[in-house]
């Protein structure tokens, strides 16, 4: 009598274990991310102008923001306001606002730009 009682608390008890899931690599695949070689003409603009000149280009200067063009950027660029917004950090306003936050490869390739000095290339 007590073989046939354990012996569903033995399925029951298999089955939770089965469904275990642990592969690092797929619960935390790598980024495959290229931030050498990231310059402001040829990545951060581009990125700019797909993401934030909607609200923060000189036409529209949402929040006396502008973005347009690298001469309105660096000042954003230079007090932290650009990398805390897209980082979603707190004390920032999360931008894009109303959208979802950009993509991590996208932000580390703004984050390589700022931390080589944010030239103008």
């Amino acid at each position: 009598m007590k073989k046939i009682t354990f012996l569903p608390l033995l399925a029951v008890l298999l089955s939770f274990s089965s469904c275990y899931y642990d592969v690092e690599e797929e619960l935390y695949p790598e980024i495959d991310c290229d931030t050498q070689g990231v310059t402001y003409s040829g990545t951060i603009q581009p990125l700019l102008s797909e993401n934030c000149l909607v609200c923060h280009s000189a036409a529209v200067n949402t929040a006396g923001i502008t973005l347009e063009g690298y001469d309105k950027l660096k000042p954003q660029v230079d007090n932290g306001r650009l990398l805390g917004a897209i980082q979603h950090r707190p004390g920032f306003s999360a931008m894009p606002q109303g959208a979802p936050q950009l993509p991590e490869c996208d932000i580390l390739k703004i984050e390589a730009w700022i931390n080589s000095g944010a030239p103008n290339n």
